[in-house]
């Protein structure tokens, strides 16, 4: 059983082929404890509604749970159609490299609306899967705070990601957040009057 007071917990979505062990995303797993990997049953299958629905079932599996979840490449396109569906438990999100959807033809099977929480998409000027000016039209369209990390590829090992110590701090920012804002939400009228 969850209860309000317990910690947010946060939920890492890997794209394409999962993230191996050098991968950036494995280092943020292993900094927040305890954090969830959502696993497709099909790695080499981009299939967005089947990868969105596995997210669903990876939530069912804690309820009551808050999450933060972070998403890279193809693993951001089924985090934004979970959360455009409605996206019960994820009440924050990191995008890093998103896949282009028009290279696998999902771009209507996407929000096309702001999401309704708070979100922070990472891009990169280099990105082979999604060149600055679509991540930025995608952020816009989101409600995402974009953020131009340079030219790093598409920010995964390949690249040189390894550690990646910007996802590490959005992500525990976005932690905060929550938490603080469940903090208010629990706090005495009396003491809010000290907060302002």
């Amino acid at each position: 059983m969850t209860f309000k007071g317990d910690p947010v917990h946060v939920l890492i979505v890997p794209g394409l082929h999962d993230s191996g062990p050098a991968h950036w995303q494995t280092w943020l797993q292993a900094h927040f404890r305890p954090a969830v990997r959502v696993l497709q049953d099909e790695w080499d299958t981009a299939d967005l509604p089947r990868w969105a629905d596995r997210v669903a079932t990876t939530l069912a599996d804690h309820p009551g749970v808050q999450w933060v979840a972070v998403g890279h490449s193809f693993g951001c396109l089924a985090l934004a159609r979970y959360i455009g569906q409605g996206g019960p438990g994820i009440h924050a999100a990191l995008l890093v490299a998103p896949a282009d959807p028009d290279k696998f033809c999902v771009g209507p099977l996407l929000p096309q609306t702001e999401l309704d929480i708070p979100s922070v998409l990472l891009a990169s000027q280099t990105d082979p899967w999604m060149h600055l000016d679509a991540a930025r039209a995608w952020a816009r369209t989101w409600g995402s705070q974009c953020i131009n990390l340079g030219d790093v590829g598409h920010i995964n090992t390949e690249s040189g990601f390894g550690p990646l110590p910007q996802a590490k701090m959005q992500v525990r920012r976005l932690v905060h957040r929550l938490e603080r804002g469940r903090r208010l939400a629990r706090a005495h009228p009396l003491e809010l009057s000290f907060a302002v």
